[in-house]
């Protein structure tokens, strides 16, 4: 199931308005079961400055590496450092403690250009 609140990118990436200028992101449900069994995640740090759709890291299982893409401009304000210990949370629950970063937009309306839940439905059923 896609949750209803998130928004998403077409890169497989969730994100969440947790503030009036922040967000969490994370991971998609459909990104983490193509990748099967995640054991690290590079991320990018606290401080970096991010632009939409830029590379900003990379998620690596045990069969695949899934290349990061910044889903909205902003600053990165927390990185999930639990997953350095337990990378498989992406796994276990993407949608909550597998998250990956909160940023802090540079500008809210870079929000518009998310997928809402439907239009991610499509993409995904597509292939």
């Amino acid at each position: 199931m896609i949750p209803e609140e998130l928004r998403y990118t077409e890169k497989h990436v969730w994100v969440l308005r947790t503030a009036e200028n922040g967000v969490r992101a994370g991971i998609t449900d459909h990104a983490q079961e193509r990748l099967g069994a995640v054991v690290s995640a590079h991320l990018p740090r606290a401080g970096d400055a991010l632009t939409e759709g830029q590379h900003v890291g990379q998620v690596k299982s045990t069969v695949a590496a899934f290349d990061l893409y910044a889903p909205v401009s902003g600053t990165v304000v927390a990185v999930n450092d639990e997953l350095t210990v337990s990378p498989e949370t992406a796994n276990n629950d993407p949608y909550g403690e597998g998250w990956l970063v909160e940023i802090d937009l540079t500008n809210t309306g870079g929000l518009d250009n998310l997928l809402d839940a439907a239009a991610y439905q499509d993409i995904t059923s597509r292939g």
